[in-house]
């Protein structure tokens, strides 16, 4: 299943140059716990970064430094790893093992930000996969004892 099935469109992204503030306020107003932040390349929008809550309370609020000083660019992770459309939910796992994440940008074939994959995507996709394989598997027996009667 390509991972454009399972992942999010609607990424809230920012620029580089915002406040953090600011990023803190779209995560609150949407509801998300990262912002990926991007920059127009050839007119497409191309993740280069992405900011977590988890990078703003660790770098800035742990340390109880001025908050208000820090912009995207000073607090992202980057390079940033994405994934392809196309790509696999494998290869998503992978590419989150390999690099200790739990957030992918999804992009398109030219590198256009496209959506956004999380591990708790992943894990209800997972979820329910296991759950129609244990329907398989409980109701094998069932099956066959209907047959032999």
């Amino acid at each position: 299943m390509p991972i454009k099935e399972c992942s999010n469109p609607n990424v809230v992204f920012c620029d580089a140059d915002s406040a953090i503030v600011e990023v803190a306020a779209l995560m609150r107003r949407h509801h998300v716990g990262d912002v990926v932040v991007t920059e127009i390349a050839d007119g497409r929008r191309v993740p280069v970064g992405i900011v977590t809550d988890r990078d703003i309370v660790v770098e800035t609020i742990a340390e109880q430094v001025d908050v208000s000083a820090f912009t995207a660019g000073d607090l992202m992770s980057t390079p940033v790893a994405t994934v392809k459309e196309s790509d696999g939910v494998l290869e998503t796992l992978r590419v989150m093992r390999e690099h200790k994440v739990r957030r992918l940008p999804v992009v398109t074939e030219n590198g256009a930000l496209a959506a956004i994959v999380s591990a708790d995507d992943l894990l209800n996709l997972l979820a329910g996969e296991l759950s129609m394989m244990t329907e398989a598997i409980v109701g094998q027996p069932v099956r066959e004892a209907g047959r032999r009667r």
